[in-house]
């Protein structure tokens, strides 16, 4: 490393370790919303129960948080069956993450939070667990984390990596920071070609091509009758329109919108399903302020348990996804989706997953953090796209009365992701090199 790289690195962590208090206070604020926030929060500073026993010596792999842990299923999978005697970590930042690596894995995975970012933390961590290898989904790469791994001679690889263009620009501001962070990596597994040459760009010297593992998510064992059961509430008879991983500012263009195209007299239903939980609150006193009549999917769990499985009644308009892990539930139970996050330039949401369940897929102008996938899935007739929420709900409500449309666009979407399997086998045979004992 050069010297100023290594001037660049020790500021990076003297600020970090500085920010430290302010890390936890953000942690304390948003535990007010999601609660569970506050459980197990001595793992981000790498400090864990005496009693709890470290599977040291493991394969360690970082998923941020649901997408990327659902990422990690088949990869997974193979991991076990070629090294099954190698103990594996998850590590992950958020708890929703943490939640579906919980109910993906069980026992069979251990999973803690990775630590926050700053030297003595990363120090604990790695000393801790002794990983033999370390896995990064998609877009982490940490400075400290880079420099810890490499202070261990600890293989750091960046899986299925994705680089927009927005975020390269922006990573290029700090930097030889940045520039030792990208070639400290000992591999990098793009997505794409333009991914690749993103990446190399900054720094990175050792990049294959090997694809998006979303690609090769599995459908889950339960997921057919548990989404069956769902359409069943919802209404087996009732169009169903899914406005999937909505992020800030779009639930309110899409409930007026939706108002303006006369749904109060379509027989279609609506359902919004936000990204972050912690806004679940926030987009019911939304939707309340409409005088749209709603329902959330909480509460059909309360309509099982009282033995009453009928569907909502007609004069629901709305329904709010109000749970946490279930979105390839509800792309089976819907007959269209819009992919969140597309309409505002917010850069998007995965749409592979929709896409897998031949669900039609309707997304908004900004979708810069997928912009391969969904630009070959525009041109393969899976999805289309709009440039407003009105265009959004009147592309919707005629997809909504073509059903023979709909059906071409989800045969599409499920041919799409077919072409594109396989990065699983290719990104193993590229770090299998590392974990050879």
């Amino acid at each position: 490393m050069k010297t100023t790289g290594r001037i660049a690195l020790w500021g990076y962590q003297a600020l970090t370790s500085a920010l430290l208090p302010v890390f936890l206070v953000r942690l304390a604020w948003r535990s007010r919303c999601q609660p569970a926030y506050r459980q197990n929060w001595s793992e981000r500073l790498a400090f864990y129960p005496s009693g709890r026993k470290a599977n040291r010596d493991c394969i360690w792999i970082h998923a941020v948080s649901v997408g990327e842990t659902r990422a990690c299923v088949p990869l997974i999978s193979a991991l076990k069956v070629l090294w099954p005697d190698k103990p594996i970590l998850m590590t992950h930042t958020t708890p929703t993450g943490r939640e579906t690596g919980e109910s993906l894995f069980g026992d069979s995975v251990s999973r803690c939070y990775l630590p926050y970012d700053v030297p003595g933390a990363l120090e604990r961590f790695l000393n801790y667990f002794h990983p033999d290898i370390g896995l990064m989904m998609e877009t982490e790469v940490w400075p400290g984390v880079v420099a810890a791994c490499k202070n261990k001679n600890l293989p750091l690889c960046l899986l299925s990596g994705r680089l927009s263009a927005r975020s390269a620009k922006g990573y290029a501001r700090f930097g030889q920071l940045v520039r030792d962070a990208f070639a400290g990596l000992s591999l990098v597994c793009s997505q794409t070609e333009a991914d690749a040459q993103r990446f190399q760009q900054l720094g990175s010297k050792h990049v294959v091509v090997t694809g998006n593992l979303k690609f090769d998510a599995p459908v889950e064992p339960d997921e057919i009758s548990r989404s069956q059961a769902l359409r069943a509430w919802l209404g087996n008879k009732r169009p169903i329109f899914l406005a999937a991983s909505t992020r800030e500012g779009e639930e309110a263009l899409i409930l007026a919108a939706w108002k303006q195209v006369k749904a109060q007299e379509s027989q279609a239903l609506l359902v919004i399903v936000p990204r972050h939980p912690q806004r679940f609150n926030e987009v019911a006193q939304m939707i309340g302020d409409t005088n749209l009549k709603f329902a959330r999917k909480t509460e059909m769990s309360q309509t099982i348990m009282e033995g009453k499985e009928t569907p909502l009644g007609k004069s629901v308009k709305v329904v709010l996804g109000d749970t946490m892990g279930e979105m390839a539930l509800w792309y089976q139970a819907a007959d269209l989706a819009y992919i969140g996050g597309s309409l505002l330039p917010l850069g998007g949401q995965n749409l592979l997953e929709a896409c897998a369940r031949a669900c039609p897929v309707i997304i908004g102008p900004h979708t810069f953090n997928f912009t391969q996938a969904t630009e070959e899935a525009l041109a393969s007739g899976a999805a289309v796209r709009v440039d407003s929420p009105s265009m959004l709900v009147e592309v919707a409500q005629d997809l909504l009365n073509n059903p023979s449309k709909r059906n071409q666009m989800g045969a599409a979407g499920q041919a799409f992701v077919k072409r594109h399997q396989g990065a699983t086998q290719r990104t193993l045979d590229h770090i299998k090199d590392f974990l050879q004992y």
